[in-house]
């Protein structure tokens, strides 16, 4: 039976601002316990994989665990989505940390304070998105581009980790010079922390393997606590992670202005897109395979809102993660409560237990950081781009060594402009089809795929196949004239079917080919043009030359008119 009945009495356009007011008005005590179990679990992961993600960003630990309360917490009373586990990512926590550093000039507690206010950048953002309906912005980072957005910040996130493992030091500006620097100082690695960390490593991965969507990571955890309590491992030479704060902290907006960091707007700009579309990419992948939807515009607030959270607290900024999204939806989450209950358990932690994880070593965090980000490499979907399309294997070629070269943030905006430039090159010199007559049939089709198709004498009968725009129409005009040159050619037939939308230049564009072929004693004639294309070369006065131009006709009935 439900837990609350007509939860409250409010208007419809109030509540669609707050999804939780729709689904907890029908939330039952069954739907409580598979959210309960859900909490317990996700909790157990993102522990350990917070605080590991919080020193990527190079942020005390305690950080980490106060995105995924506070964080968390704001998402679920806004989100659509059921399954999402919202907190800090392994792009996110890298791109934070490259830029963060070098703002703050080494300084702790100007880095929080400058993390803190890119969150509330990003609350910005998302908020302007909400009410401008920007959630379109997604679809400029293409799938694509992810897939090698993600294996190119999993590369480069572990090659920041690896020199904790080998307990030495390698701080290059890039993937390449991080790896090359750690190769050339692994005559000083310590053998006790790399031991550590190729076991724990392992554990996880077995553990991964045998017990898939289990808190293996908390396992290792209370191990390495063990281990450390009762033996003196740190005095092999083993970095602790310190104090974790014991609590709560106080709300507080950052103390750092905008008009003071210098950067800070970039930053945000590109933690906001690649957290947005990482977001609303899980969301949907969680919603198809529980058959409902997702609205991406909720989510922009959702996020927006979850990153207020954080700023208010001294944490960092927050998305949707696809590890965690995951282990919450195999332990069994129904609603956005399992969110809510995983943040009161962490706070537990925090009230009651956080002196014991000051007995956590670095290398521990490397590691977990590691194992989570080294799934984000897909070589079957690498492989599966080559095969299917090689440009789009391209694309997602340029979104990896952009990322390794340049870094996270640069790397994305790479890969989204070379996509860009991509399509726009396609449509610098698109196909003009000529089209024949498929034998027995009125039907008309492109010569080059159909080679048995038959031109009718006197007849050219092209299609563009795209949009005629400024920058492509000089290239069709060529390709329609050189097409139709032949003396024995009378009348030009252009099929507009396959051509949505033609601008101004590609609209005077088709007058001027039109005055060409009038000057070699040849007709125009225009079939499958669509409304917005009619109504410009309607205004462009090339219906008063050609005969009108009627959405109606088709290759068919001008053939007939011509044979006329």
């Amino acid at each position: 039976m439900p837990i609350t009945q007509n939860f409250m009495n409010l208007p419809l356009d109030f509540k669609k601002h707050f999804p939780i007011l729709q689904w907890l008005s029908g939330y039952s005590w069954i739907l409580f316990r598979y959210d309960l179990l859900a909490g317990i679990t996700l909790a157990s992961f993102v522990l350990p994989e917070s605080m590991a993600y919080a020193q990527l960003a190079g942020l005390p630990s305690e950080a980490g665990i106060y995105c995924c309360i506070i964080g968390g917490l704001m998402f679920a009373f806004f989100t659509t989505s059921k399954q999402m586990a919202v907190g800090p990512t392994s792009a996110i926590s890298l791109m934070v940390g490259t830029t963060v550093g070098i703002l703050s000039e080494g300084n702790l507690q100007q880095a929080i304070a400058i993390a803190s206010l890119t969150a509330f950048a990003i609350f910005a953002l998302c908020l302007i998105a909400y009410f401008l309906k920007l959630s379109s912005l997604m679809s400029f980072v293409s799938e694509n581009i992810l897939v090698g957005f993600k294996a190119g910040a999993a590369l480069t996130i572990i090659s920041t980790q690896l020199p904790k493992v080998f307990s030495v030091e390698a701080t290059g500006s890039n993937f390449f010079i991080r790896m090359y620097e750690l190769t050339t100082e692994l005559t000083e690695t310590n053998a006790s922390v790399l031991v550590f960390g190729i076991m724990v490593f392992a554990l996880l991965r077995l553990g991964h393997r045998f017990f898939p969507g289990k808190p293996i990571s908390l396992l290792v955890v209370i191990v390495t606590l063990l281990l450390f309590g009762l033996y003196p491992l740190a005095e092999q030479g083993f970095k602790m992670a310190g104090e974790i704060p014991m609590g709560f902290p106080e709300f507080k907006r950052p103390s750092v202005r905008f008009e003071d960091i210098d950067g800070i707007f970039g930053l945000a700009l590109g933690c906001f897109l690649v957290g947005y579309v990482e977001t609303v990419s899980v969301a949907r992948t969680f919603a198809e395979k529980h058959r409902y939807s997702v609205n991406p515009q909720q989510e922009l607030l959702s996020l927006g809102m979850a990153n207020l959270g954080t700023s208010l607290t001294g944490a960092y900024p927050v998305a949707g993660g696809l590890s965690q999204s995951t282990v919450n939806d195999s332990a069994g989450a129904k609603t956005p409560m399992a969110l809510i209950l995983c943040s009161g358990i962490l706070l537990s932690v925090l009230l009651f237990f956080s002196q014991m994880l000051k007995n956590l070593p670095e290398v521990l965090f490397a590691v977990v950081v590691i194992d989570a980000v080294i799934g984000l490499i897909k070589i079957k979907d690498l492989k599966e781009l080559y095969s299917l399309q090689k440009g789009e294997f391209n694309i997602a070629l340029v979104a990896i060594l952009g990322v390794l070269v340049f870094g996270i943030l640069k790397g994305v905006l790479i890969a989204a402009l070379f996509s860009i430039l991509v399509l726009i090159v396609r449509s610098k010199n698109p196909h003009v089809a000529i089209l024949g007559q498929i034998p027995g049939t009125e039907v008309f089709s492109d010569i080059e795929r159909n080679p048995t198709n038959t031109e009718i004498n006197g007849l050219k009968i092209l299609r563009i196949e795209s949009n005629l725009l400024y920058f492509n129409a000089e290239f069709v005009a060529h390709q329609i004239l050189i097409l139709s040159n032949s003396t024995e050619v009378h009348t030009v037939i252009l099929d507009l079917s396959s051509c949505p939308f033609v601008d101004i230049s590609g609209g005077k564009t088709l007058v001027k080919i039109n005055e060409e072929l009038k000057a070699q004693n040849k007709e125009l004639k225009i079939v499958g043009a669509l409304a917005e294309v009619r109504d410009i070369l309607r205004k462009l006065h090339l219906e008063d030359e050609i005969g009108k131009i009627s959405r109606r006709d088709t290759i068919k009935d001008a053939v007939l008119r011509v044979r006329k």
